[in-house]
């Protein structure tokens, strides 16, 4: 497994040799480059977790650099920047374009160090910020005290001690995803990155982006592999992977490098993957839909997560914790279940399995009143949503427009329909719609129509 990884880039070989060996002492891997075109070079070689910029260079000062680095997207890592003739400008500078902190020459090494781990502390909130608010609530250790879930914890803190690939099934809402991050917190990786890339958006030539990443010109797009380095890599419905992603990625497991696209260097892998899936990959395999050696990969240790219903006894337990998280995180009143409610619910057949037990006591602490939520309100609550109606043509058009617009007008208005009438599911919508996923995905992305918001 990889160690976080630090690139280093001054011209002085005295301060570079110095923190070089300060930082490896202290269990980082460090890179060193002299100047601005050798720490772009290093760019290319490798994605680094932190950056050590120094301004004053003599072929390309460390704010040009900060500039190039953060055009088209944000900064690869967080930056920090040494001057030993800095300005307050230059610093505001450099903290305009994306540094995270400006330390002056004489560097003071107990600072460097303290300002390094600060720093690569704070990058790691911000990314599990970012998954929070997608898929808020995260659960860091799966709920539940019935046997099926001790038993299922303790396969998962097994499996974490050894570097395998694991293939995760289940049914939607699960809590799959739950249980890859246990995976990975109960793992030697737990500090490195969880990247979790839904394969299902992944389309055409952006596979191989999303993926590989890209070299264009000086800039240098990493892809979630690199963004995994000595981490893990969450592939989510991996069974929605088209062919030829598939064989670009089996052929990367298979050498243990990649090319990014664009690129001629090759890129070592050091990554543990975890595949989620649904769909039962043997079946796909037989269908000529998903490959037979990229599934046997995958399968090097098979996880399957129950449905709820199968572990009901875990339902007050469920319900415990999402009233709770839900009153702490989102402030929202806290109330209690009855017993009659409780039981009604241990009850239910939970189609939705743990996604639609969170939604149920999102609905009715947002809906209801009183300190207790009764078998009534649960009932009401549970009911059958209204199917969605379809609209009149006249209503979602205009006739007094040119024809071009009209058709776009009807093409967004029936794709959004299909999209709420399958709940965001790109298959299902497909197929009604008599379309090709990748040709479906390119229309979607043509009228500005996202997916993620429906799921």
């Amino acid at each position: 497994m990889s160690a976080t990884h630090i690139l280093v880039v001054d011209d002085e070989p005295d301060i570079r040799g110095l923190v070089k060996e300060i930082l490896e002492d202290e269990g980082y891997g460090v890179a060193i480059a002299e100047n601005g075109e050798a720490a772009r070079h290093a760019l290319r070689d490798r994605r680094p977790d932190l950056i050590l910029l120094d301004i004053w260079m003599p072929d390309i000062d460390g704010i040009t650099l900060l500039k190039e680095w953060s055009e088209d997207d944000d900064l690869p890592c967080p930056v920090i920047m040494m001057s030993g003739h800095g300005t307050v400008e230059t610093a505001v500078e450099a903290t305009r374009l994306g540094a995270y902190d400006f330390l002056e020459k004489p560097l003071s090494m107990a600072k460097l160090l303290l300002t390094i781990e600060r720093a690569l502390e704070a990058d790691k909130l911000q990314q599990e910020n970012i998954g929070l608010k997608r898929r808020a609530p995260q659960v860091h250790e799966p709920i539940g005290r019935s046997a099926v879930m001790q038993r299922l914890r303790e396969q998962v803190k097994r499996i974490a001690q050894h570097d395998t690939w694991v293939l995760i099934t289940g049914e939607s809402g699960s809590g799959r995803e739950t249980f890859a991050r246990y995976l990975h917190s109960q793992s030697a990786r737990r500090e490195r990155p969880f990247v979790d890339l839904s394969v299902s958006s992944l389309a055409g030539g952006n596979a191989s982006r999303e993926l590989f990443g890209t070299e264009e010109g000086e800039h240098t797009h990493y892809g979630s592999l690199e963004k995994a380095a000595g981490g893990t890599l969450l592939l989510d419905e991996v069974a929605d992977m088209e062919w030829d992603a598939q064989s670009k990625l089996l052929g990367a497991l298979d050498s243990g490098s990649f090319l990014r696209v664009g690129g001629s260097e090759p890129v070592r892998i050091d990554v543990r993957i975890v595949a989620v899936t649904q769909r039962n990959l043997e079946d796909e395999v037989r269908a000529g839909r998903f490959r037979e050696d990229l599934f046997y990969h995958l399968n090097v240790v098979p996880l399957n997560i129950p449905a709820l219903q199968d572990h009901a006894e875990d339902v007050p337990d469920l319900l415990n914790f999402y009233l709770d998280y839900f009153a702490t995180h989102e402030k929202l009143p806290y109330r209690r279940f009855s017993v009659g409610a409780q039981n009604f619910l241990r009850n239910y057949s939970w189609p939705g399995n743990v996604r639609e037990l969170k939604n149920l006591v999102q609905r009715v602490l947002i809906l209801g009143a009183g300190d207790e939520i009764s078998q009534k309100e649960v009932e009401s609550a549970l009911g059958a949503p209204p199917p969605v109606q379809a609209q009149a043509l006249e209503g979602l058009v205009s006739f007094d427009q040119p024809l071009r617009q009209a058709r776009e007008q009807f093409e967004k208005a029936y794709l959004d329909y299909q999209l709420e009438k399958h709940a965001g599911n790109v298959s299902k919508m497909a197929k009604e719609a008599g379309m090709e996923r990748t040709h479906l995905y390119r229309k979607l992305r043509s009228l500005g129509i996202e997916i993620k918001e429906r799921r």
